[in-house]
């Protein structure tokens, strides 16, 4: 596995992006695209398919419940428990290649983590609708490090009160860390995307309060 780390020219125009919009409060991102190399996100892919439980829940909609467009798997510390969208996840315990892309993703992001949620997207009809991560059990900031293995796909930002829209092409082995008021000022998706027709793993590493 590279060491992780971002070079300043990619920061600059992660920036340079968001400055066209100046009066707008910008996400507060980390960006690392290559972050792992080609063949350190290939094999990890391969791990996760494998050892990961991955099953299918139901969210509950005004049309009542419905199946995920995803797969989906929670690990985590015994007392992360995380209940979203209808559904309270009780962690499995950490799965090795799991285990092994925490320790990473706390030494880029300087943070700690009790738990992941990852996602896995079968083909470009599977999708994230939008949504902010701010239950109460994850603190009013929290920092999310979000680890993508498998095809490109969009990630997209809108601010919730001006509406501006901002899209991120999350790459094989790439490493976006959220943190500060992302959470509250900006909603994100992942949208269908119809020519898609590979898998993607997406892993979220977060921290959940056992007392709240």
């Amino acid at each position: 596995m590279q060491k992780p780390g971002i070079r300043a020219g990619l920061l600059f125009l992660v920036f340079l992006m968001f400055d066209l919009f100046d009066d707008i409060a910008r996400p507060d991102i980390d960006w690392y695209p290559a972050w792992l190399s080609p063949d350190d996100a290939t094999a990890l892919f391969e791990r996760l398919l494998a050892e990961v439980n991955w099953k299918q829940d139901s969210m509950r909609t005004p049309a009542g419940m419905v199946p995920f467009p995803r797969l989906t798997a929670w690990q985590g510390e015994p007392e992360a428990i995380y209940t979203y969208s209808g559904v309270r996840n009780i962690p499995d315990p950490w799965t090795p290649a799991v285990a092994q892309l925490r320790r990473a993703a706390e030494a880029s992001s300087a943070a700690s983590f009790n738990s992941v949620l990852i996602n896995r997207y079968r083909t470009g009809a599977d999708s994230l609708g939008w949504h902010a991560d701010k239950e109460a059990v994850l603190g009013r900031e929290p920092v999310i490090a979000s680890i993508s293995l498998g095809a490109t796909r969009a990630f997209q930002f809108k601010h919730v009160k001006s509406g501006v829209l901002h899209t991120l092409n999350l790459s094989h082995g790439s490493l976006l860390v959220m943190r500060g008021r992302t959470q509250i000022d900006w909603v994100h998706r992942v949208p269908k995307a119809p020519k898609v027709v590979a898998e993607r793993i997406n892993l979220t590493f977060r921290s959940v309060s056992p007392a709240a």
